[in-house]
């Protein structure tokens, strides 16, 4: 009988912000992997990677404005940088966590590729803020160079990307043997590298992918049983700010998809996670998405806590 798969998906709050907040982050979201790897579970891991890029590429781009010789980074390989560092704190965590229980299972991080569409309206408006503030003599070089920057009031300049939809994940037939293996598997951190297809090269994109709906599309290609969101809330919450907010703990995927259509929900936090949901649903039979934090994950599953849609 054939194992039940989950893509666990983990947010800003299961890795922390800097270096010494993402090692103690990782510690417990390691255990809860752990938890589920132990009951049966295979796991296939995604991350954000939000804070993490953003330091990369300024880093990185600071380094070049200072030193002859050394080029800026551009956004894909900040994106590959970051899966490579956090990939390497999450699979060393969950192996120390295995082998603590006597558990003995291969953890790999698969640097993950995944192509966009070229001409995916989302390239006219950017939205993703990247990397430190600016002032506007540095805004305006920014802009020379063919580059989007936003303002923000008393903060100053900030570089944006666009964000498109994730269309295919290059590496999923490895992905796929990994889980088939019964190995735990690290993939499609930050929503993936972004690409795009020129014939048969693959150039990096300066974009960032949407990490809940790179998620869903993994979880659709490897015909996972549940594709878990773990977020900074216990639940997803109708009405929003209103006298009327409540969340809401069962929902179907029909009524999911409505919600959305309605404005429900913020477009740049919980709409990927509710559409990413339902995609995954709608694709396939017996499914369901749990949408909670990391400190619910296994009452979530169970119908106990978070919210469930199906």
């Amino acid at each position: 009988m054939a194992k039940k798969r989950i893509v666990m998906a983990l947010g800003h709050h299961a890795l922390g912000t800097n270096l010494p907040e993402q090692k103690a982050a990782v510690a417990e979201t390691a255990r809860v992997i752990a938890d589920f790897i132990q009951e049966g579970w295979q796991v296939a891991i995604t991350h954000g990677n939000s804070p993490q890029v953003g330091m990369i590429h300024t880093a990185m781009n600071e380094f070049g404005k200072q030193h002859d010789g050394y080029s800026m980074a551009p956004m894909s390989v900040c994106s590959a940088m970051s899966q490579g560092y956090i990939g390497y704190d999450l699979q060393n965590g969950i192996r120390s966590e295995l082998v603590r229980r006597g558990i003995y299972r291969s953890v790999s991080t698969i640097l993950t590729q995944v192509t966009v569409d070229t001409y995916d309206e989302a390239f006219y408006t950017p939205v993703k803020r990247i990397g430190r503030y600016m002032d506007a003599r540095e805004a305006a070089l920014e802009e020379e160079k063919g580059n989007h920057v936003a303002e923000e009031p008393g903060k100053g300049f900030c570089r944006i990307v666009a964000s498109p939809r994730p269309v295919a994940i290059v590496e999923i037939d490895a992905i796929k043997a990994l889980m088939d293996a019964d190995q735990v598997v690290i993939a499609c951190g930050g929503g993936g590298i972004p690409v795009m297809e020129q014939g048969s090269h693959l150039k990096g994109a300066s974009a960032i992918i949407e990490k809940d709906l790179s998620s869903g599309l993994l979880a659709k290609e490897i015909d996972a049983d549940v594709l878990m969101i773990l977020t900074g809330v216990e639940n997803v919450i109708l009405e929003y700010g209103t006298p009327k907010q409540h969340s809401i703990h069962h929902m179907t995927a029909a009524a999911a998809r409505e919600y959305a259509d309605e404005g429900q929900f913020e477009f740049a936090s919980m709409y990927p996670k509710i559409m990413a949901s339902v995609d995954f649903i709608e694709n396939g039979k017996g499914r369901k998405a749990v949408i909670t934090s990391l400190a619910k994950a296994k009452e979530g599953l169970l119908g106990e806590a978070g919210t469930t849609i199906m």
